[in-house]
């Protein structure tokens, strides 16, 4: 892993946790402060650094290399992690390394209650001050991310791990953003030197989907196992209760595959599923397909095949 990138809410201890990381892995720590004083080139103006420093808008104006402040700093951030693993605060980097396999986006959050005691002792002001402190950091974070990427700062789905301080301290964080770090590293390298049976044909769960499975290569047949789960049922309160995973994709035919046995119990069950994914979703075909039935559903495709190249 060679990107940490850390998004924090003021007195979530998002720059301790970063700084403990970036000391402890031997990583570089990146702030803004770091890019608009030391990447930006050397005529850059003073006026230009500080509306950068105050202004997200500023960074949509096109910079003497033709590209605009922010498309520029986007691109050094890029060239420098590639070459040096970092820790990067803020900046948008859990949206521009978002997708990247060697990042890890990273939020820190708190209580209202706890951000305002940390915020207290961090500068020795009154409650209300702390208050306001709070309120300006939140908005300045939130306009920035609006304005440069059209989105909201607070959505999770930008980040692969979000960590509530309250109870947590920077080292307990530290450890476990360590922990997940080191164990995509560990997972990456297993999969990448293991040779098993898995390199040929998937983990199947029955002896018949490895029957049909290898039937499908008899005949030359391109396939996918389990590629796509469906919904099919949901609670009261929106979470999935039933779900169907079609063991096969037939790629030329656009069509799912169920195998099943004899046993009653699963066909009924099958069934249903299959019957509540034909309603919900009416343009995807799906056969449920017993065992004894598997050569003559084949040929039958395999005659289709055939009258299309006749």
């Amino acid at each position: 892993m060679s990107i940490i990138t850390i998004s924090r809410q003021m007195g979530s201890l998002g720059d301790e946790i970063a700084e403990l990381l970036a000391g402890s892995r031997n990583m570089e720590l990146v702030v803004r402060e770091r890019v608009i004083n030391d990447w930006l080139p050397e005529d850059t103006k003073a006026y230009v650094r500080r509306m950068l420093a105050e202004s997200p808008k500023f960074y949509l104006t096109p910079s003497e290399e033709g590209l605009t402040y922010k498309e520029y700093i986007e691109h050094r951030l890029t060239e420098f992690t590639r070459e040096k693993p970092s820790v990067v605060i803020g900046m948008g980097a859990q949206i521009i390394f978002s997708g990247n396999p060697q990042a890890l986006n990273v939020r820190t959050v708190a209580s209202y209650a706890t951000r305002i005691g940390r915020v207290r002792r961090e500068y020795g002001v009154g409650e209300n001050e702390a208050g306001s402190i709070l309120k300006r950091a939140d908005r300045k974070h939130k306009r920035y991310i609006a304005t440069l990427y059209g989105v909201d700062w607070a959505d999770p789905a930008l980040y692969d791990l979000t960590l509530n301080t309250d109870t947590l301290c920077a080292e307990e964080c530290a450890r476990l953003i360590g922990f997940v770090v080191d164990g995509r590293k560990l997972y990456r390298l297993e999969a990448k030197d293991a040779i098993t049976e898995r390199d040929v044909y998937p983990c199947f769960r029955h002896p018949a989907e490895i029957e049909f499975a290898k039937i499908l290569d008899l005949y030359n047949f391109d396939w996918k196992y389990e590629p796509k789960t469906f919904p099919v049922e949901w609670d009261a309160e929106g979470n999935v209760t039933m779900a169907f995973c079609p063991d096969f994709y037939l790629p030329k035919f656009d069509t799912y595959i169920e195998i099943t046995t004899m046993n009653q119990k699963y066909v009924t069950i099958k069934n249903k599923k299959a019957r509540k994914l034909r309603e919900l979703y009416p343009g995807v075909n799906v056969k449920i397909v017993y065992k004894k039935d598997f050569r003559a559903l084949l040929e039958r495709f395999g005659d289709v095949i055939g009258s299309e190249g006749a």
